[in-house]
């Protein structure tokens, strides 16, 4: 009983750590998997429009933002983070003249983030919530030249396509509160050229409307 005694609070500390960190490196593969299929998901996705083309629609972007949600639920990931989802083209619109670089529309999910919450929102460029709503210049989002991406690794659209580039940053809850770890911020990035031969005019949505998931809304 004395060595129990005196081993026990040594087993209890080892233990209660190891399991923090088991956790937390868990979390982290968690919250990169899903930045890479929201990511996959995103390049994949659009309606098939007769013409060779395939029209993205906010439908389309609902879709996959809320199975990354699901996906996400056992880590309250939506809840505790928040989620950007950015369309980088290099591509020429009708009013453009020479192709621009631009991130052409962003969408959003996720509770984190807005006013007094820094840190959450994109770290790599915005753009206007209309931003690809309608194809015109009006709408036609924010030029970025030199791409999206930490300095050194910039990622860049290729030439007449588009990257969906995705940003996940995610509030890690320790298992055992403030006792072996505090809480932090975990953050991923994951980028797929777009698969399918897309329409990049604009985002369509049509009759029966949808929401679309603008990055002023801050839900889970």
């Amino acid at each position: 009983m004395l060595e129990m005694a005196l081993g026990m609070p040594l087993v209890l500390t080892l233990g209660g750590y190891g399991a923090e960190l088991s956790n937390y490196a868990i979390v982290n593969q968690r919250v990169n998997q899903a930045a890479l299929q929201l990511a996959d998901n995103g390049s994949r996705v659009g309606a098939n429009n007769g013409l060779a083309t395939f029209q993205l629609r906010e439908l389309d972007l609902n879709d996959v933002l809320q199975g990354t949600r699901l996906a996400g639920k056992g880590i309250k990931l939506t809840t505790n983070g928040r989620i950007t989802i950015s369309s980088l083209e290099y591509v020429q619109q009708s009013y453009d003249s020479v192709p621009v670089q631009r991130i052409h529309w962003q969408r959003c999910i996720g509770a984190r983030g807005g006013s007094g919450d820094a840190g959450y929102d994109s770290s790599y460029g915005t753009a206007p919530t209309s931003a690809g709503s309608t194809a015109t210049q009006a709408n036609a989002g924010t030029a970025t030249p030199n791409g999206m991406g930490d300095a050194g690794a910039m990622v860049n659209a290729p030439s007449g396509a588009g990257v969906i580039f995705v940003e996940v940053n995610y509030q890690y809850q320790p298992l055992f509160g403030t006792l072996f770890m505090t809480a932090r911020k975990i953050h991923y990035i994951a980028s797929f050229i777009v698969r399918d031969k897309r329409d990049f005019a604009q985002i369509y949505n049509p009759s029966p409307a949808a929401t679309a998931a603008t990055c002023d809304l801050h839900a889970a």
